[in-house]
């Protein structure tokens, strides 16, 4: 299958490259020196599960030389999205499908605006990963876990022929037929340890033992949770102590990637990943005081990061 990694970050950036080791034709979307890097050594993954390399590997700044493609992953930055959707759009032919696999809960309906909706299907991922130096991938989870769906709901050949190519790159994959519970029941748990990790500026393993801490992650996990049930999402009667139990599960030095911006000065996915529960909540009619506490605490760092970027 020809495929194009539209945001050639850690998730892109892994993800690309496994399929690229499975035999699979891939095209990173790329920019500046990670692009310079991967043309000229390759795409190195460093992984707990097995370094490997990417070389050679293809790699572009101008999706027009690429043209259509059967299949986008689409992995920026959730700030990064318009930008990126008005360059990819060479990318895009009759046929193309095009996976988001970001963080927050609006992406497929922004990118489907411009690409149209008839192009998309619903992804979510679970995994660890972030470049750590130009051309080198760092995958530090011992998960790489994908779902996949149609954003109806329906099982159809085009959805069982993307499982079949992500499948065959050695990530755990899965399809749904109720994907917006999936990217909720994610999107709970990442939307609330981004507010309380970029309060606390530290790892979860350090905060969610401590009483109040615990009792402001337990709230913030509540809120969202409200929200998305007032959106008619058929969430898990027990989905917040299920989200307690996954964070108390999590590895040690576990920090979501939002905090890892915030903490070390640059651009953040804050208005996806916390001001859009806000936004949702008064829309819903729903109270969400810790995640709109959180909101206003961080929007002051978070333009002037803009204004410095």
């Amino acid at each position: 299958m020809k495929i194009a990694i539209v945001g050639t970050g850690g998730v892109g950036g892994y993800y690309g490259a496994l399929l690229a080791r499975a035999g699979q034709d891939v095209t990173f979307i790329a920019r500046g020196a990670h692009l310079q890097a991967i043309r000229q050594k390759g795409l190195q993954v460093k992984s707990v599960l097995g370094d490997f390399l990417i070389s050679p590997a293809k790699a572009t700044d101008k999706p027009a030389e690429v043209g259509p493609v059967d299949l986008i992953l689409f992995t920026t930055k959730s700030y990064q999205t318009d930008d990126a959707v008005a360059v990819m759009m060479p990318l895009v032919g009759k046929d193309t499908v095009v996976v988001p696999f970001q963080n927050g809960i609006d992406a497929l309906e922004r990118i489907g605006l411009t690409v149209g909706m008839e192009h998309m299907i619903c992804g979510a991922t679970w995994i660890y990963a972030e470049v750590e130096a130009p051309g080198v991938i760092k995958h530090s989870s011992q998960f790489h876990r994908i779902a996949i769906g149609e954003p109806g709901g329906k099982e159809t050949q085009r959805l069982k022929a993307i499982f079949d190519v992500l499948k065959s790159s050695g990530a755990t994959v899965e399809t749904s037929s109720d994907i917006q519970k999936v990217l909720w029941t994610k999107f709970i748990f990442i939307s609330a340890i981004s507010a309380i990790g970029c309060l606390t500026r530290l790892a979860t393993a350090e905060y969610r033992g401590v009483p109040e801490a615990r009792a402001l992650l337990k709230a913030a996990v509540a809120e969202v949770a409200a929200v998305g049930r007032s959106r008619g999402v058929a969430l898990d009667t027990d989905v917040v102590e299920k989200t307690m139990a996954f964070i108390d599960a999590g590895a040690t030095g576990m920090k979501p990637s939002m905090q890892r911006d915030v903490e070390s000065g640059k651009r953040s996915e804050l208005e996806s990943m916390i001001g859009v529960v806000v936004r949702m909540g008064e829309l819903q009619n729903v109270p969400v005081p810790v995640m709109g506490f959180a909101y206003a605490i961080l929007k002051p760092r978070e333009l002037l990061a803009q204004k410095a970027s």
